[in-house]
């Protein structure tokens, strides 16, 4: 049965000043008292399913986003939705009525994050109550219709203890990752979209001494280490009148005035990456960050191109670089399995900054295993921990 819209958004309008979701004996009440004329119990017990799955919740992709399992759930279209339960997307075997079913599910999550979307805003990027978070595109910029994108973030992170278990590091690799925080290198996590950069790095960070503060700066909150004192800024973006923005700038030098022990940047992608640099080369030693990177060797560019947005030179950048960042722990996806493929040490040559693996899934022995070992012996660490 397809719902009439004009009935639905009038049992909305009835139901809007709820403080809380409404259940299914409020929804029957509500519609029968919308229908405006007599509506019998067989006809709402048909449609209280689909008024449900209009006003409550995600919808038809409600008990995709409960699925323990589920990391992200993409709907290209009314009949396209996709679903990643962590070994790469498949058909979800759901389905919308129509486009303007997805466009309605995009309108109302984004409005109960406090975003627009609309013709005149055509995108959103928000966080939903309950960790998820949404991007929406509307037409005319979404030219196949309204495209979602629903991120789950679980309460709690994973310990390296389980990604270990999980098949995501090796034993050796992962002794050697704990003596990298023991040792306060600062290091950066990359890989290529959805190799578990995010997932890593809250491992990582729940190894840090207790008594270090954690101050962490990202555009979306994500990043969930299980720590117990730790202080997280979100960038915000402007309102409907272009004002109230709050950049990762902004953001990364207020976290500096907060006493932080480890500065972490969730994601670098922008013009940030000065100022991260810059505070890493004043004494905030032990500073990480994760990096969008197709190699462990594409790190050097892709930070040059990020710094000149920031007006940071080349040569400036690669100075800095080496001065500030020590490791690189690079991943990616093995068919439907996140791996950890390459631990690398930063150092300079006559033409900047370089890399060189110290540890490469399969355990073999390459030119920056002797950089490493000698980086934990100088700060005390565990140099027995580099194979």
């Amino acid at each position: 049965m397809t719902l009439d819209q004009g009935l639905v958004e009038r049992v909305r309008r009835r139901l809007a000043g709820d403080s809380e979701a409404p259940d299914l004996r409020r929804l029957a009440a509500a519609m029968r008292a919308e229908a405006g004329v007599a509506v019998g119990d067989e006809e709402v017990l048909r449609s209280l399913p689909e008024l449900h799955a209009e006003l409550v919740g995600a919808g038809p992709l409600e008990a995709l986003l409960r699925d323990p399992g589920t990391t992200d759930v993409l709907v290209n279209g009314p009949d396209q939705v996709w679903v990643d339960r962590g070994s790469g997307l498949v058909p979800a075997g759901v389905r919308f009525s129509d486009a303007a079913a997805v466009r309605r599910l995009a309108v109302r999550l984004a409005a109960a994050a406090g975003q627009r979307l609309d013709d005149a805003q055509p995108w959103a990027d928000v966080r939903l109550p309950g960790g998820v978070r949404l991007h929406a595109v509307l037409p005319p910029v979404a030219r196949g219709g309204p495209c979602l994108s629903l991120r789950v973030l679980r309460p709690r992170g994973f310990t390296l203890e389980e990604l270990a278990s999980a098949g995501t590091v090796d034993a050796v690799a992962a002794r050697l990752l704990a003596a990298v925080v023991a040792a306060r290198l600062a290091f950066l996590v990359t890989g290529g979209t959805g190799s578990g950069k995010t997932t890593m790095l809250a491992a990582l960070l729940g190894r840090v001494a207790p008594s270090e503060r954690i101050v962490i700066v990202e555009d979306s909150g994500e990043l969930r280490p299980a720590h117990p004192h730790v202080v997280s800024l979100e960038a915000r973006v402007a309102n409907v009148e272009g004002a109230g923005a709050v950049t990762m700038r902004d953001l990364v030098r207020q976290a500096l005035r907060m006493r932080p022990d480890r500065l972490v940047v969730g994601e670098v992608r922008g013009a940030e990456v000065v100022d991260l640099l810059a505070a890493l080369n004043t004494g905030h030693d032990g500073g990480a960050g994760t990096l969008h990177a197709n190699s462990a060797a594409d790190v050097p560019a892709r930070l040059e191109a990020l710094a000149a947005l920031g007006g940071m030179g080349r040569a400036a950048l690669h100075s800095q670089l080496v001065a500030a960042v020590q490791c690189v722990v690079h991943l990616r996806r093995d068919g439907g399995q996140r791996v950890v493929e390459e631990v690398s040490v930063l150092h300079r040559t006559p033409d900047g900054a370089a890399l060189s693996p110290a540890w490469h899934r399969g355990g073999v022995r390459t030119s920056g295993t002797p950089l490493l070992r000698d980086l934990l012996l100088a700060r005390g660490a565990d140099a027995a921990a580099v194979p």
